[in-house]
């Protein structure tokens, strides 16, 4: 079992930075995909980013590039996700999540793809 613990969320003006960060336990992350997702109010949880097994690769949602960066730290089993040029349009719960199975490759932007989801963190900008 593993279990994800989101952090790092908060309230940020138009134009900020957060950083979150997904704590891993139970198990080491280093075998795991992880991805991020975020659900706004009334909304469907959409995918964020997310990085291979490996660390090698790196993927991400067309609203988020360029502004989000996705990175790992399996010393610290810890996923992070650096946000940038934050919009009001990326208010959400942010959630990240792992495949069930070590060393998964795959459709990583499919919600259904994620077996361990962590409680989420609230991100708010204001405009």
């Amino acid at each position: 079992q593993v279990q994800l613990v989101e952090s790092g969320g908060g309230l940020v003006q138009a134009g900020g930075s957060l950083r979150l960060s997904c704590a891993a336990s139970g198990r080491t992350i280093s075998g795991y995909a992880v991805g991020w997702f975020r659900q706004a109010p009334g909304k469907e949880r959409d995918f964020v980013a997310a990085i291979s097994w490996t660390g090698g690769s790196t993927y991400y949602a067309d609203s988020v590039k360029g502004r989000f960066t996705i990175s790992r730290v399996n010393a610290k089993n810890t996923v992070y996700l650096h946000m940038g040029s934050l919009k009001p349009e990326d208010t959400a719960v942010y959630y990240c999540a792992a495949p069930g199975g070590l060393y998964y490759s795959g459709s990583y932007n499919l919600t259904g793809e994620y077996y361990y989801w962590g409680q989420g963190t609230q991100v708010t900008v204001s405009s």
